[in-house]
């Protein structure tokens, strides 16, 4: 089990060094944090772009790309994407990346049901958090990818960060579905969903964690908020996973998160054949850093 985020590097450094293609690399940030993870032994990355942009930005930032492969294309960016996703299907790259294309043509080449990485499972972003306020490391999830998850999504999306952590050690993380109360309300479809997904889990048709719910979150994260309301429960005040209810709350977490709780994440995209890296511009070079990371550690 890793407790710090740093943990993710020191994993993925002594692990196969994994090649990351990057779709229209000619991007600032994206060179930013691949030069971080290159120069951590990481990756390898496999650039796709226009050449001359992506150099001139390397020289700017003092990146050599010297061994660094680089595939010119001086077409659109959503053709950048089918290639970098080709990349991954002939097996010349490990890891996808998004540089600067519109996460929906990214996403359409890897669904894409003929040529793209397509699996039977549901794409859901996984992002870890290392909070000063939290005794370990936990996941929220779905914050960016489906908008309003019915139940049978839901399972997908918890059954996605469920492997995520235990790839990292994790061996039977407790997950805290997420409402705004901790009674089931008929009127409140978080609630009833909760509900579902613990008698799912305790009927063997959710594997591999703990499910309990609905928890507000200060319930999932403190003990004794837990306790002050009275609810007994193993997942209270010591979740691994937090699942968002929609796509509304969970980004309004994991930015409250980011920029008022004085966390750090790193997260990726699954579901697809291979880990998606998704970094932001607002994220900090170390997020962007342990995404790639995180990337390595799953593939």
């Amino acid at each position: 089990m890793i407790r710090d985020l740093h943990e993710l590097i020191e994993r993925a450094r002594n692990r196969q060094r994994y090649t990351v293609a990057v779709a229209a690399a000619e991007d600032r940030h994206v060179l930013e944090a691949l030069q971080l993870a290159t120069r951590q032994g990481i990756v390898h990355p496999l650039l796709i772009g226009k050449r001359s942009e992506i150099e001139e930005i390397a020289q700017t930032i003092g990146f050599s790309l010297a061994g660094i492969g680089i595939v010119d294309h001086d077409g659109d960016a959503a053709s950048s994407a089918r290639i970098a996703v080709s990349k991954i299907r002939t097996g010349e790259a490990d890891i996808l990346m998004k540089g600067r294309v519109a996460t929906g043509d990214l996403l359409k080449a890897v669904l894409d049901r003929e040529e793209g990485l397509r699996t039977a499972q549901l794409l859901s972003h996984v992002a870890f958090f290392q909070s000063p306020y939290y005794h370990k490391i936990f996941c929220v999830t779905d914050v960016a990818m489906n908008i309003a998850p019915n139940l049978e999504e839901k399972v997908q999306i918890i059954q996605n960060a469920v492997s995520a952590c235990h790839s990292l050690g994790i061996e039977n993380p407790k997950v805290a579905v997420a409402a705004s109360v901790e009674k089931v309300n008929l009127k409140m479809e978080a609630t009833l969903h909760a509900a579902q997904l613990k008698q799912m889990n305790l009927e063997g048709m959710i594997e591999g964690c703990i499910v309990d719910g609905p928890f507000a979150i200060d319930i999932a994260v403190n003990a004794v908020a837990a306790r002050n309301k009275g609810i007994v429960s193993e997942v209270a005040g010591d979740c691994d996973i937090i699942l968002a209810p929609d796509i509304e709350a969970g980004n309004m977490f994991y930015k409250a998160l980011n920029f008022l709780g004085g966390a750090t994440a790193a997260a990726v995209v699954m579901g697809a054949a291979v880990p998606v890296v998704l970094t932001s511009r607002s994220d900090d070079e170390r997020s962007k850093l342990s995404s790639i990371a995180l990337a390595a550690c799953l593939r």
